[in-house]
Protein backbone atom coordinates (compact mmCIF):
# COMPACT_ATOMS: atom_id res chain seq x y z
CA UNK A 1 0.00 0.00 0.00
CA UNK A 2 1.67 3.15 -1.13
CA UNK A 3 1.54 6.15 1.12
CA UNK A 4 -0.07 9.63 0.24
CA UNK A 5 0.23 13.25 0.17
CA UNK A 6 -1.99 16.13 -1.21
CA UNK A 7 -1.15 19.01 -2.21
CA UNK A 8 -2.72 21.97 -3.86
CA UNK A 9 -0.60 25.44 -5.09
CA UNK A 10 -0.12 28.27 -7.50
CA UNK A 11 2.25 28.60 -10.19
CA UNK A 12 1.19 31.95 -10.63
CA UNK A 13 3.75 33.92 -13.37
CA UNK A 14 4.15 37.08 -11.63
CA UNK A 15 5.33 35.77 -8.73
CA UNK A 16 8.41 35.04 -10.53
CA UNK A 17 8.74 39.08 -11.59
CA UNK A 18 9.15 42.19 -9.58
CA UNK A 19 6.31 43.79 -7.65
CA UNK A 20 6.06 46.60 -9.98
CA UNK A 21 4.71 44.81 -12.40
CA UNK A 22 2.07 42.01 -10.49
CA UNK A 23 -0.82 43.90 -11.42
CA UNK A 24 0.03 44.47 -15.59
CA UNK A 25 -2.67 41.86 -16.45
CA UNK A 26 -5.25 44.66 -14.94
CA UNK A 27 -3.15 47.82 -16.27
CA UNK A 28 -3.51 46.33 -19.75
CA UNK A 29 -7.38 45.35 -19.12
CA UNK A 30 -7.50 49.46 -18.03
CA UNK A 31 -6.40 49.88 -21.90
CA UNK A 32 -8.71 47.96 -23.42
CA UNK A 33 -11.01 50.62 -25.18
CA UNK A 34 -14.28 48.09 -25.78
CA UNK A 35 -14.47 48.04 -21.59
CA UNK A 36 -16.78 50.52 -20.84
CA UNK A 37 -15.11 53.18 -18.57
CA UNK A 38 -17.61 52.92 -16.10
CA UNK A 39 -15.83 49.18 -14.72
CA UNK A 40 -12.89 50.91 -15.22
CA UNK A 41 -13.26 54.02 -13.01
CA UNK A 42 -11.87 52.96 -9.79
CA UNK A 43 -14.54 54.94 -7.48
CA UNK A 44 -16.86 52.18 -8.76
CA UNK A 45 -14.18 49.31 -7.62
CA UNK A 46 -14.62 47.53 -4.65
CA UNK A 47 -12.92 48.58 -1.15
CA UNK A 48 -10.40 45.50 -1.62
CA UNK A 49 -9.76 46.92 -4.99
CA UNK A 50 -8.92 50.57 -4.46
CA UNK A 51 -6.65 49.41 -1.22
CA UNK A 52 -4.70 47.18 -2.89
CA UNK A 53 -4.07 49.58 -5.98
CA UNK A 54 -3.43 52.13 -3.41
CA UNK A 55 -1.71 55.35 -5.16
CA UNK A 56 1.15 53.42 -6.75
CA UNK A 57 -1.10 50.68 -9.16
CA UNK A 58 -0.63 48.05 -6.77
CA UNK A 59 3.50 47.68 -6.11
CA UNK A 60 3.35 47.78 -2.10
CA UNK A 61 -0.25 45.25 -1.89
CA UNK A 62 2.39 43.17 -4.07
CA UNK A 63 4.80 42.92 -1.66
CA UNK A 64 2.08 42.03 1.28
CA UNK A 65 0.57 38.97 -1.66
CA UNK A 66 4.07 38.22 -3.27
CA UNK A 67 5.14 37.44 0.90
CA UNK A 68 1.24 35.71 1.65
CA UNK A 69 2.33 33.15 -1.26
CA UNK A 70 6.05 32.33 -0.50
CA UNK A 71 5.06 31.73 3.03
CA UNK A 72 2.67 29.15 2.01
CA UNK A 73 4.55 27.67 -0.34
CA UNK A 74 7.18 26.92 2.18
CA UNK A 75 4.65 25.52 4.45
CA UNK A 76 4.09 22.85 0.94
CA UNK A 77 7.06 22.46 0.49
CA UNK A 78 8.22 21.87 4.20
CA UNK A 79 5.35 19.04 4.23
CA UNK A 80 6.63 17.51 1.06
CA UNK A 81 10.13 17.36 2.39
CA UNK A 82 8.90 15.67 5.79
CA UNK A 83 6.88 13.42 3.72
CA UNK A 84 9.62 12.55 1.59
CA UNK A 85 8.51 11.60 -1.54
CA UNK A 86 9.10 8.87 -4.25
CA UNK A 87 8.13 10.85 -7.27
CA UNK A 88 5.30 14.07 -7.73
CA UNK A 89 2.33 13.80 -9.61
CA UNK A 90 1.61 16.64 -11.26
CA UNK A 91 -1.77 18.19 -12.66
CA UNK A 92 -1.20 21.32 -14.49
CA UNK A 93 -2.50 23.24 -17.82
CA UNK A 94 -1.44 23.29 -20.57
CA UNK A 95 -1.64 26.93 -21.94
CA UNK A 96 -1.05 26.57 -25.95
CA UNK A 97 2.73 25.25 -24.68
CA UNK A 98 3.19 21.75 -25.61
CA UNK A 99 0.00 20.74 -27.29
CA UNK A 100 -1.08 23.29 -30.06
CA UNK A 101 -3.11 22.70 -33.33
CA UNK A 102 -1.54 19.13 -34.11
CA UNK A 103 -3.45 17.50 -31.00
CA UNK A 104 -5.16 18.50 -27.97
CA UNK A 105 -5.73 15.57 -25.51
CA UNK A 106 -8.25 15.95 -22.81
CA UNK A 107 -5.66 14.18 -20.15
CA UNK A 108 -1.79 13.41 -20.83
CA UNK A 109 0.72 12.30 -18.63
CA UNK A 110 4.28 13.58 -19.59
CA UNK A 111 6.49 10.04 -19.18
CA UNK A 112 9.67 12.24 -19.71
CA UNK A 113 13.10 11.74 -18.28
CA UNK A 114 15.00 14.53 -17.50
CA UNK A 115 14.21 17.50 -18.91
CA UNK A 116 15.50 20.90 -19.36
CA UNK A 117 13.81 23.52 -18.69
CA UNK A 118 13.70 27.32 -18.92
CA UNK A 119 11.40 28.91 -15.98
CA UNK A 120 11.25 32.23 -17.10
CA UNK A 121 10.38 31.85 -21.12
CA UNK A 122 6.36 32.74 -20.35
CA UNK A 123 7.14 35.81 -18.30
CA UNK A 124 9.73 37.20 -20.81
CA UNK A 125 7.53 36.20 -23.48
CA UNK A 126 4.35 36.43 -22.72
CA UNK A 127 4.37 39.07 -19.73
CA UNK A 128 7.37 41.09 -20.90
CA UNK A 129 8.85 40.89 -17.57
CA UNK A 130 12.30 41.01 -15.93
CA UNK A 131 12.48 38.10 -12.95
CA UNK A 132 12.81 38.99 -9.59
CA UNK A 133 16.36 37.69 -9.25
CA UNK A 134 17.42 38.99 -12.12
CA UNK A 135 18.87 36.41 -13.87
CA UNK A 136 19.20 35.71 -17.15
CA UNK A 137 16.19 35.56 -19.44
CA UNK A 138 17.84 31.77 -20.99
CA UNK A 139 18.53 30.35 -17.15
CA UNK A 140 17.77 26.69 -16.82
CA UNK A 141 17.20 24.00 -14.22
CA UNK A 142 16.36 20.10 -14.95
CA UNK A 143 13.43 18.60 -14.21
CA UNK A 144 13.70 14.84 -12.96
CA UNK A 145 11.67 12.62 -14.85
CA UNK A 146 10.06 8.69 -13.48
CA UNK A 147 8.98 7.74 -16.81
CA UNK A 148 8.42 4.26 -16.04
CA UNK A 149 6.21 5.32 -13.02
CA UNK A 150 4.25 6.90 -15.41
CA UNK A 151 3.99 4.52 -17.76
CA UNK A 152 2.42 2.71 -15.36
CA UNK A 153 0.06 5.51 -13.98
CA UNK A 154 -1.23 5.73 -17.45
CA UNK A 155 -1.20 1.62 -18.39
CA UNK A 156 -3.28 1.50 -14.93
CA UNK A 157 -5.49 4.78 -16.15
CA UNK A 158 -6.37 3.12 -19.13
CA UNK A 159 -7.75 -0.10 -17.85
CA UNK A 160 -9.85 1.89 -15.21
CA UNK A 161 -11.55 2.87 -18.30
CA UNK A 162 -10.35 6.51 -18.71
CA UNK A 163 -9.11 7.72 -21.76
CA UNK A 164 -5.49 9.15 -21.15
CA UNK A 165 -2.68 10.02 -23.74
CA UNK A 166 0.85 9.76 -23.17
CA UNK A 167 4.37 11.33 -24.62
CA UNK A 168 7.86 10.71 -24.63
CA UNK A 169 9.05 13.44 -25.41
CA UNK A 170 8.49 16.95 -25.53
CA UNK A 171 6.98 19.59 -28.44
CA UNK A 172 10.61 21.06 -29.69
CA UNK A 173 10.86 24.84 -29.95
CA UNK A 174 8.98 25.88 -26.88
CA UNK A 175 9.07 26.85 -23.80
CA UNK A 176 7.96 23.63 -21.10
CA UNK A 177 4.64 24.04 -19.83
CA UNK A 178 4.60 26.91 -17.01
CA UNK A 179 2.14 25.15 -14.71
CA UNK A 180 4.91 22.25 -13.89
CA UNK A 181 7.82 24.43 -14.29
CA UNK A 182 7.19 26.92 -12.10
CA UNK A 183 5.76 24.49 -9.96
CA UNK A 184 9.31 23.10 -9.23
CA UNK A 185 10.30 27.09 -9.26
CA UNK A 186 8.38 27.96 -6.65
CA UNK A 187 8.59 24.84 -4.24
CA UNK A 188 12.49 25.95 -4.37
CA UNK A 189 11.94 29.80 -4.96
CA UNK A 190 15.57 30.39 -3.41
CA UNK A 191 17.33 28.01 -5.50
CA UNK A 192 15.23 29.33 -8.98
CA UNK A 193 14.27 25.62 -8.72
CA UNK A 194 18.19 24.40 -9.23
CA UNK A 195 17.80 21.98 -6.27
CA UNK A 196 14.27 20.20 -6.14
CA UNK A 197 15.50 16.81 -5.37
CA UNK A 198 12.08 14.81 -6.50
CA UNK A 199 11.19 13.56 -9.68
CA UNK A 200 8.07 15.04 -11.51
CA UNK A 201 5.59 13.31 -13.07
CA UNK A 202 3.42 16.15 -15.16
CA UNK A 203 -0.05 15.35 -16.10
CA UNK A 204 -1.42 18.23 -18.40
CA UNK A 205 -5.17 18.86 -18.35
CA UNK A 206 -6.88 20.58 -21.22
CA UNK A 207 -8.17 23.28 -18.67
CA UNK A 208 -8.60 25.76 -21.68
CA UNK A 209 -11.03 23.86 -23.78
CA UNK A 210 -13.11 25.68 -25.86
CA UNK A 211 -10.34 28.88 -25.70
CA UNK A 212 -7.08 26.84 -26.10
CA UNK A 213 -6.95 27.62 -29.78
CA UNK A 214 -9.38 30.38 -29.71
CA UNK A 215 -7.25 32.75 -27.29
CA UNK A 216 -3.81 30.88 -27.50
CA UNK A 217 -4.18 29.68 -24.03
CA UNK A 218 -4.21 33.50 -23.16
CA UNK A 219 -5.66 36.98 -22.86
CA UNK A 220 -8.56 38.20 -26.01
CA UNK A 221 -9.83 41.84 -26.44
CA UNK A 222 -13.33 42.43 -26.52
CA UNK A 223 -13.08 43.94 -29.82
CA UNK A 224 -12.15 40.16 -30.73
CA UNK A 225 -14.75 38.19 -28.32
CA UNK A 226 -17.71 40.72 -29.32
CA UNK A 227 -16.79 40.22 -33.31
CA UNK A 228 -17.37 36.01 -32.43
CA UNK A 229 -14.62 33.71 -31.64
CA UNK A 230 -14.19 30.43 -33.27
CA UNK A 231 -14.49 28.58 -29.76
CA UNK A 232 -12.87 25.25 -29.69
CA UNK A 233 -14.64 21.76 -28.28
CA UNK A 234 -14.58 22.04 -24.80
CA UNK A 235 -12.65 20.32 -22.06
CA UNK A 236 -12.71 17.47 -20.11
CA UNK A 237 -16.17 18.30 -17.77
CA UNK A 238 -15.34 18.78 -14.29
CA UNK A 239 -16.78 15.70 -13.15
CA UNK A 240 -14.74 13.72 -15.84
CA UNK A 241 -11.29 15.51 -14.49
CA UNK A 242 -12.68 14.60 -10.67
CA UNK A 243 -12.80 10.35 -12.12
CA UNK A 244 -9.72 11.25 -13.68
CA UNK A 245 -8.23 12.01 -10.29
CA UNK A 246 -9.75 8.72 -8.83
CA UNK A 247 -7.95 7.20 -10.91
CA UNK A 248 -5.06 7.91 -10.22
CA UNK A 249 -5.65 7.54 -6.61
CA UNK A 250 -6.23 4.35 -7.03
CA UNK A 251 -3.26 3.40 -9.49
CA UNK A 252 -1.02 5.06 -6.60
CA UNK A 253 -2.36 3.01 -3.77
CA UNK A 254 -1.53 0.08 -5.59
CA UNK A 255 1.99 1.56 -6.70
CA UNK A 256 3.74 0.69 -3.08
CA UNK A 257 5.79 4.06 -3.51
CA UNK A 258 5.41 7.07 -1.40
CA UNK A 259 3.69 9.94 -3.78
CA UNK A 260 2.88 13.68 -3.35
CA UNK A 261 -0.49 14.49 -5.61
CA UNK A 262 -0.74 18.03 -6.57
CA UNK A 263 -2.59 20.34 -8.28
CA UNK A 264 -0.98 23.06 -9.72
CA UNK A 265 -3.47 26.34 -10.51
CA UNK A 266 -4.86 29.11 -8.90
CA UNK A 267 -8.69 29.53 -9.08
CA UNK A 268 -10.82 31.78 -11.29
CA UNK A 269 -8.93 34.27 -13.72
CA UNK A 270 -9.32 37.55 -14.32
CA UNK A 271 -8.60 37.61 -17.72
CA UNK A 272 -11.01 34.18 -18.27
CA UNK A 273 -13.50 36.25 -16.53
CA UNK A 274 -15.75 37.70 -19.40
CA UNK A 275 -18.69 38.55 -17.27
CA UNK A 276 -16.33 40.76 -14.96
CA UNK A 277 -14.58 42.40 -18.16
CA UNK A 278 -11.24 41.13 -17.27
CA UNK A 279 -10.67 43.55 -14.12
CA UNK A 280 -11.36 40.94 -11.34
CA UNK A 281 -11.45 37.28 -11.04
CA UNK A 282 -15.12 35.87 -9.84
CA UNK A 283 -14.62 35.43 -6.43
CA UNK A 284 -18.46 34.42 -4.92
CA UNK A 285 -17.62 30.89 -7.04
CA UNK A 286 -14.06 30.39 -6.15
CA UNK A 287 -15.53 30.96 -2.81
CA UNK A 288 -18.57 28.81 -2.55
CA UNK A 289 -16.12 26.22 -4.09
CA UNK A 290 -13.56 26.84 -1.35
CA UNK A 291 -16.06 26.76 1.49
CA UNK A 292 -16.87 23.41 -0.17
CA UNK A 293 -13.73 22.08 0.11
CA UNK A 294 -13.22 22.82 3.61
CA UNK A 295 -16.49 20.99 4.48
CA UNK A 296 -15.53 17.66 2.08
CA UNK A 297 -18.03 19.06 0.52
CA UNK A 298 -17.56 16.75 -2.95
CA UNK A 299 -21.20 16.53 -4.49
CA UNK A 300 -20.73 20.88 -4.33
CA UNK A 301 -17.61 20.29 -6.60
CA UNK A 302 -19.07 17.79 -8.50
CA UNK A 303 -22.50 19.42 -9.86
CA UNK A 304 -20.52 22.59 -11.25
CA UNK A 305 -20.93 22.52 -14.76
CA UNK A 306 -17.98 22.99 -17.73
CA UNK A 307 -20.41 26.03 -18.63
CA UNK A 308 -19.64 27.27 -15.06
CA UNK A 309 -16.28 26.84 -14.89
CA UNK A 310 -15.56 28.64 -17.94
CA UNK A 311 -18.23 31.29 -17.38
CA UNK A 312 -16.66 32.01 -14.19
CA UNK A 313 -13.05 31.78 -15.42
CA UNK A 314 -11.98 28.76 -13.50
CA UNK A 315 -10.41 27.17 -16.14
CA UNK A 316 -7.09 26.05 -14.48
CA UNK A 317 -9.68 24.38 -11.61
CA UNK A 318 -9.86 21.59 -13.51
CA UNK A 319 -6.48 20.68 -12.08
CA UNK A 320 -8.29 20.72 -8.47
CA UNK A 321 -11.08 18.90 -9.27
CA UNK A 322 -8.31 16.14 -10.32
CA UNK A 323 -6.99 16.15 -7.16
CA UNK A 324 -9.97 16.42 -5.18
CA UNK A 325 -11.27 13.16 -6.90
CA UNK A 326 -7.99 11.76 -5.64
CA UNK A 327 -8.29 12.80 -2.33
CA UNK A 328 -11.90 11.17 -2.16
CA UNK A 329 -11.12 8.03 -3.54
CA UNK A 330 -7.75 7.56 -1.14
CA UNK A 331 -10.04 8.83 1.94
CA UNK A 332 -7.21 11.61 2.68
CA UNK A 333 -8.78 14.81 4.93
CA UNK A 334 -7.69 18.11 4.25
CA UNK A 335 -5.46 19.49 7.07
CA UNK A 336 -4.15 22.32 6.44
CA UNK A 337 -5.21 25.10 3.80
CA UNK A 338 -4.74 29.00 3.24
CA UNK A 339 -7.55 31.24 1.04
CA UNK A 340 -5.78 34.28 -0.79
CA UNK A 341 -7.93 36.50 -1.96
CA UNK A 342 -7.57 39.62 -4.87
CA UNK A 343 -9.40 42.18 -6.63
CA UNK A 344 -5.77 43.30 -9.10
CA UNK A 345 -3.85 40.63 -9.33
CA UNK A 346 -5.32 38.39 -11.90
CA UNK A 347 -6.72 35.14 -9.70
CA UNK A 348 -7.26 34.10 -6.17
CA UNK A 349 -5.28 31.20 -4.68
CA UNK A 350 -5.61 28.44 -2.81
CA UNK A 351 -2.92 26.30 -0.89
CA UNK A 352 -3.58 23.01 0.97
CA UNK A 353 -2.24 20.03 2.20
CA UNK A 354 -4.78 16.28 2.31
CA UNK A 355 -2.99 14.18 4.60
Amino acid sequence: MADVLGVGLTHYPPLAGADEHMANLLKSALKDPDIPEEFKDRAAWSDLAREEWGDDGGTAAAAAHRARLLEDMRICREAIDEFEPDVLLVWGDDQYENFREEVIPSFCMLAYDDTVVEPFGVLTQKLKVPNVWGLPADTTFTMKGDPQFAKQVTIDVLNDGIDVAYSYEPRQGIYFPHAFGNTQLFLDYDNVGAKFPYPVVPMAVNCYGEHVIARKGGIARFAEINAGEQLDPPGPSPKRCFEFGRAVGRSVAASGKRVALVASSSWSHAFLYDAGWHLRPDTASDQALYDAMLAGDYDTWNARTSRQVVDSGQHEMLNWFCLLGAMSELGLELSWSDWVVTEIFNSNKAFALFR
